[in-house]
């Protein structure tokens, strides 16, 4: 062979030798199934529950704590892949300012129940319902709830007279009910299988009576009260509460739910010179009174109970606000830490602070998701058993028990508004 073919030879062969050795490039990655998850269209599995907010569920599982709840007891194992509760807000009209903090508080929960794989292997599902605030919408959302969602338990009503309503419809079909801001007498007394973790006005006016007497010297006031079922039961707690600490009534005045001027009450109440204003009122009437009893020269503390216990009374009243006081079940300030997470939780899922009925909503669906875990059950009697063991569990609200007659145990708080803010209290806030 010539010398320059046999070298072209061995350089060709030197050259398929190398190419062979050298590694082929990877292929490109397969998408992830969570990738391809996220790529396809999605659709709500549960339409008739409320979605939560765009941020809500990131912000939750990011902000959520497992410490919520009793992770001690077993976790469940018999549980369907899904559990329905019910909730009956008041999401419209004037009681929404109650009800749409209600709904967020018990979406976080849910959403962090779920997140934190409370109930094991099941998804929990809160269908909300509108109960517009009125009697016959509460019916209707506490049968709907229960009929064709199949609920094993519920949350709500917002307000008693609408508990008073609904209620007796759970109660006959053996559903457990947790009232999340039910506050009047004769709430748990309709049935064993009706709960509240809301503080009755029993539990709590007594205590911010004897907080004003103590702290600000009150000696008399004028009473002004609506004839709505909350706020008249309201007004006998308060009356009972005065004349057990011996402060003299100098004068008592009514109105209608929906009215807007208050001047001719307020008028001969401030002419008798109080030394301070009690109020039993809802929130929508709440910020004119005091607006209104402001504009008239009344200086002095007014004094509300749970149905002043919201910002939004704050808001409406302005400046006029300041020095308002009100007993409650919680408070912004408190320090426990189930309380700052849930504070936390709540700020970055709704941009916004909670208030008192957000925190009672959101425990109330962990309540809930407790009895659910602690009975391995959807049997909702075994759910209501669960519910009337719960004893010294750690909750945003303190630690919480049910009594033997199913009402809350956890301390009450007074606070008193402050530049604009409810606080805490105490002999320097009681200063103007």
């Amino acid at each position: 062979m010539h010398k320059s073919a046999l070298t072209y030879l061995l350089v060709v062969f030197f050259l398929l030798v190398v190419t062979a050795c050298v590694p082929a490039p990877p292929l490109a990655p397969a998408p992830t199934q969570a990738v391809a998850r996220a790529a396809q269209p999605t659709t709500s599995a549960q339409p008739a529950a409320v979605p939560a907010t765009p941020n809500t569920a990131e912000s939750a599982a990011a902000a959520g704590s497992l410490k919520n709840g009793d992770w001690a007891s077993p976790a469940p194992s018999k549980l369907p892949l899904t559990v329905t509760i019910g909730s009956v807000l008041g999401v419209t009209g004037d009681v929404a300012v109650y009800g749409e903090v209600q709904k967020k508080g018990i979406e976080l929960a849910v959403q962090q129940i779920n997140a934190s794989g409370y109930l094991g292997q099941s998804k929990l599902t809160a269908v909300i319902e509108d109960s517009t605030g009125t009697n016959e919408g509460a019916i209707a959302a506490m049968t709907k709830v229960i009929d064709a969602e199949k609920a094993v338990g519920v949350i709500g009503p917002t307000l008693s007279a609408q508990a008073f309503a609904a209620d007796p419809i759970a109660q006959a079909k053996s559903i457990p009910v947790i009232g999340p801001s039910n506050t009047l007498v004769g709430i748990v007394e309709m049935g064993n299988f009706i709960f509240r973790d809301s503080l009755p006005e029993s539990s709590v006016i007594p205590g911010t009576i004897k907080a004003v007497v103590d702290l600000l010297d009150v000696k008399n006031v004028g009473i002004l009260w609506g004839n709505d079922d909350f706020s008249a039961g309201g007004y006998k707690v308060f009356k009972q509460a005065l004349q057990d600490n011996r402060i003299e009534i100098l004068d008592e005045e009514t109105f209608a739910r929906g009215d807007v001027d208050f001047n001719a009450q307020l008028t001969k109440i401030i002419a008798k010179k109080p030394d301070a204003l009690v109020v039993s009122a809802l929130a929508t009437e709440a910020g004119k009174i005091i607006t209104q009893a402001r504009s008239l020269g009344f200086a002095g503390p007014i004094v509300g109970g749970n149905g002043l216990n919201s910002p939004t009374v704050i808001q409406a009243a302005g400046q006029g606000a300041e020095g308002v006081i009100v007993g409650a079940a919680w408070n912004i300030a408190s320090q426990a830490p189930l309380s700052v997470d849930f504070i936390n939780a709540y700020q970055a899922a709704y941009n916004a602070p909670p208030d008192q009925f957000a925190a009672q909503a959101y425990t109330a669906a962990w309540l809930m998701a407790t009895a659910i875990r602690q009975a391995d059950s959807v049997d909702p009697k075994a759910i209501r058993d669960a519910l009337a063991a719960i004893k010294n569990l750690d909750t945003p609200l303190g630690k919480f028990s049910f009594s033997e007659d199913r009402n809350p145990n956890h301390p009450p708080v007074v606070q008193i508004v402050r530049n604009g803010h409810f606080v805490l209290l105490t002999p320097e806030t009681a200063k103007n």
